[in-house]
């Protein structure tokens, strides 16, 4: 087959926009959607749209350059078969782990590896990233660690407070 020069910058141009999507997200996971129904793909699409995550199927030759441009490399076994990408935005760099997880449990879709913020991790990486909780419950969390102290004094202060007017 012999490519035209229309067809190489093509091909050039594509892998550009794989990697500008690479260099502008805080995660990409990269998963095998062979066997996912197009009910259950649509459910899981509108839910990493919600999420802030775009989700494309890319070709794999694409995918391994635009990788390589990126500095990623150890991807070679990731890029056989049916390939789909999801861009995890700067806000939540775990929500493609989460929704594809979900999704992965549930349909023959496989988790094949991600990176997450410029970290490697393999499909049980992903899914372990996938059970740390949402930012606002963290955050959550977090303040209520930071509170419970002073609300443990207050409490132990009234009590004082009171056995001395008593």
């Amino acid at each position: 087959m012999v490519l035209s020069k229309h067809n190489i910058e093509a091909r050039k141009a594509y892998v550009a926009e794989v990697v500008e999507k690479i260099n502008k997200s805080a995660s990409v996971v990269l998963v095998d959607y062979r066997g996912i129904s197009v009910e259950q793909d649509t459910a899981m699409r509108k839910a990493l749209r919600e999420a802030g995550v775009e989700y494309r199927v890319i070709k794999n030759s694409a995918l391994a350059r635009a990788f390589e441009q990126t500095g990623n490399s150890g991807y070679d076994e990731a890029f056989v078969g049916p390939t789909a990408a999801a861009f995890g935005p700067e806000s939540d760099p775990v929500a493609p782990c989460r929704i594809l997880t979900e999704y992965a449990d549930k349909t023959p879709m496989n988790i094949k590896c991600g990176v997450v913020e410029g970290k490697k991790f393999d499909e049980a990486g992903v899914k372990s990233l996938a059970r740390i909780p949402e930012k606002p419950v963290l955050l959550s969390q977090l303040l209520g660690l930071l509170t419970s102290p002073m609300r443990s004094l207050a409490v132990a202060l009234s009590e004082v407070a009171k056995k001395q007017s008593a």
